[in-house]
């Protein structure tokens, strides 16, 4: 990985989701009173978690915003939450307050958790946020390291052909404009419900998503992809777009043995 490019996206992204909150983006919308009658059934719906994770020390990576940490702590989970944006770890801290829940917040980008113990949490939960880094092998190898033996992390992410089409739909539905095979930062978007505006975001190819979490010694048990899509949906709408293409994909993972830290990495070799 390039060393400058990832430093660039950092600092570039720490601002803009602080330019976010200050504009209220619907993406730093804290928490609901809604979502913390049932706060298990708000966020694992599908039931990885296995109803209940009551005293276990779980790590919200690159999550902040007042919403994930304290839906997981409500549910009686020991709760730190990471995140880049000093403005979205103020929101997390604001809200725990509010509502008497107590919640770690540290500063920090997803790819660097050294100040954390090896094997310190039993659980990961990490929303969509590896496209602001340009590669996502050093975030599975911290996540592998802090994570005990035997504990899940459960990803988001934002799919390849979603980052690779655009916006707009055309006479025959939404159309690859941006290669698979790419280098560097995707263009900024402004006024996107798909896109995060102002920020960096990086294309993660399948074999990164899937593959590099496999070589940094994760066993993959299960795999969604959210449904947004909705057929009466207006062309051009989040949930009319949704309807071609699927803009996330959700993992459930466990942490293997950790011997395997160090993956081969990803190499697109010329012709393939």
């Amino acid at each position: 990985m390039n060393k400058g490019e990832r430093d660039r996206a950092c600092q570039h992204n720490r601002q803009a989701w602080d330019r976010l909150v200050e504009k209220k983006n619907r993406f730093t919308r804290p928490a609901k009173d809604k979502d913390l009658v049932d706060p298990l059934s708000t966020v694992d719906a599908i039931g990885w978690l296995g109803g209940n994770i009551r005293g276990l020390k779980l790590l919200c990576l690159a999550a902040g915003g007042g919403k994930h940490a304290v839906i997981y702590a409500e549910a009686g989970a020991d709760v730190t939450v990471v995140d880049l944006s000093p403005a979205m770890l103020e929101l997390d801290r604001l809200v725990a307050a509010e509502r008497g829940l107590d919640v770690r917040t540290v500063e920090t980008s997803m790819d660097d958790l050294k100040m954390f113990g090896e094997g310190e949490f039993d659980l990961v939960i990490h929303p969509v946020s590896s496209c602001y880094l340009p590669s996502i092998v050093p975030v599975y190898q911290a996540v592998a390291r802090v994570l005990r033996v035997g504990g899940l992390y459960i990803s988001q992410h934002k799919q390849p052909t979603n980052l690779q089409s655009g916006m707009e739909p055309s006479v025959s539905g939404y159309e690859i404009i941006e290669p698979y095979y790419r280098q560097g930062s995707l263009p900024q978007v402004g006024n996107s419900l798909l896109r995060e505006e102002g920020t960096l975001e990086y294309l993660h190819r399948w074999e990164e998503i899937l593959g590099d979490l496999c070589r940094c010694g994760f066993v993959i048990e299960d795999l969604t992809e959210p449904v947004h899509g909705k057929p009466d949906a207006e062309p051009g709408s989040f949930g009319h777009r949704a309807m071609y293409i699927a803009p996330y994909i959700r993992i459930k993972a466990r942490r293997l043995n950790p011997d395997y830290l160090q993956p081969t990495p990803s190499v697109i070799l010329p012709g393939s």
